[in-house]
Order: structure tokens, then sequence, then C-alpha cells
């Protein structure tokens, strides 16, 4: 039987950025699924329940920014891991939906695929 890779939805509105640290958590091992924003992520959430980890920067357009939407996946999905990036603000844990952690931008791709692996072994 083939091991099933761990499966990431980046939610980023930032075109390149989204494409670096999707080529990133690909060339890891990851199967890695990609939205521009809140509403686009949930439609990828409803759709592939196989997905295991959601990583996405706070500020975005269309009214729902990342803390938003970390809070509603988190009621949602409850075993979802969730990473929340922001290169604007400094997000404290209190802020944070359970089992959440902040990553300041720019960050480090490696520590990405790192966070993610420790949070997935919890």
């Amino acid at each position: 039987m083939i091991a099933q890779r761990t499966a990431v939805l980046v939610v980023e509105d930032e075109a390149l950025v989204r494409m670096g640290i999707v080529d990133e958590l690909e060339d890891a091992g990851f199967e890695v699924f990609e939205a521009a924003n809140s509403v686009a992520a949930i439609e990828i959430l409803i759709a592939n329940p196989r997905i295991e980890v959601m990583f996405t920067d706070v500020d975005m357009p269309g009214g729902v920014d990342g803390l938003k939407l970390a809070a509603s996946v988190r009621d949602r999905w409850p075993p979802l891991t969730i990473i929340v990036t922001s290169g604007l603000r400094s997000v404290a844990t209190e802020s944070l939906p359970v089992r959440a952690r902040f990553m300041p931008k720019p960050y480090n791709p490696d520590v990405v695929v790192r966070s993610i692996r420790e949070m997935m072994a919890q």
C-alpha cells in the first residue's frame, strides 16, 4: 500500500508568495492545494476532506481575513492543523484558534515544512 501524502491548503492572496511556498511544500513531499482568498479556501476544504493542514496569510481581501478563516475552519474541521502567517502584524497566541501557530513573514520554507511535520506528529 502506498502511503498517502499529507495534504496542505495554502491560502495566500499574493500570487508570487503563494507559488513560492506551494513549490517548497511540493518539493518536501506534500500534496498542496492553493487558494487566493477565504471563500476559495472554504470551497477547497469542502471538496477535499483529506486536507489536514492549512497555511494561511492573515491579511487578505474579501472581508474574511486569515484569523477569521482560521477560527471558522477550527469550528468546522477541528482536527485540521493551522499555521497563520503575516508580514504586517504579529499575532498573539491568544488570538489564534486552539492548536494553531503563528509564523512571521518572511518565513523560511524549511521552518514551515518542519513546523507542519511537528504539528502533524502531535
